[in-house]
């Protein structure tokens, strides 16, 4: 069983090439990375380190790409899932480093044949009293509801994603669409293993209003408001 990492990329030139090193070191059959117009060096650091990988073996265990699409994570994750022949879909975000067992654990989980897909549990990496209970709630939240977001590292068996037409093209929520229909579709494995995040998105804007402000979106999404409005009463908030 073949996987791919697909990671949708937007000016993350801070911290793209630890991110690229720590994931290809991980034996994944193909990483994907597609840039959504980015405007710093996002794009050519993502390219110079596809072209190291694929110029020295002893670098590289599988082979990486580096694609473009118009902005929007939905967008930029199916182009990416559209370009790979893996039997599996990972999709992870540029700020998050997958655990050194991600690989061997996803086949696992997927051993069962009925599992169609499942998360990872997430830490952020900050050692703050604050970023311990949010991602502890977050993972407590999403075994129970067997609803994912995109940063516990969601993964598909590719045949499942085709049949769901991928994700949704809209511009908010898509993790929390695609999870929503694909638990319909079968059993998500919830993986005790962790994923680490960047807690810096929560600290910038403060993690009580952050929480309050992710909460507000997913209530507003859950009885009906469009994306596109969500979009634009977040785009005034943040």
């Amino acid at each position: 069983m073949t996987i791919a990492v697909i990671m949708p990329v937007l000016n993350e030139s801070r911290c793209l090439a630890h991110i690229l090193a720590h994931t290809q070191a991980l034996g994944f059959d193909e990483v994907i990375i597609v840039d959504g117009g980015s405007s710093d060096d996002t794009f050519s650091i993502a390219q110079s380190f596809a072209k190291q990988c694929d110029t020295d073996p002893l670098h590289a265990s599988g082979s990486m790409r580096v694609l473009t699409a118009p902005r929007g994570r939905a967008r930029q994750l199916n182009t990416g899932a559209a370009a790979s022949a893996c039997d599996v879909l990972l999709f992870l975000h540029a700020d998050t480093l997958l655990p050194s067992n991600a690989r061997r654990a996803v086949l696992t989980a997927l051993s069962d044949a009925a599992a169609v897909g499942g998360r990872f549990n997430v830490r952020f990496d900050s050692s703050r009293l604050t970023a311990l209970v949010v991602s502890s709630l977050m993972n407590v939240r999403s075994r129970w509801s067997g609803i994912a977001t995109g940063d516990q590292a969601i993964f598909v068996r590719r045949a499942v994603f085709e049949t769901m037409g991928g994700f949704a093209d809209i511009p908010l929520m898509e993790d929390i669409d695609f999870t929503r229909r694909l638990k319909r579709t079968g059993p998500l494995v919830s993986l005790s293993d962790e994923v680490v995040t960047a807690f810096r998105r929560w600290e910038q804007q403060g993690p009580l209003r952050t929480i309050l402000l992710m909460w507000t979106l997913r209530f507003l999404y859950w009885i009906g408001v469009n994306p596109h409005r969500l979009q634009h009463f977040y785009s005034m908030v943040r």
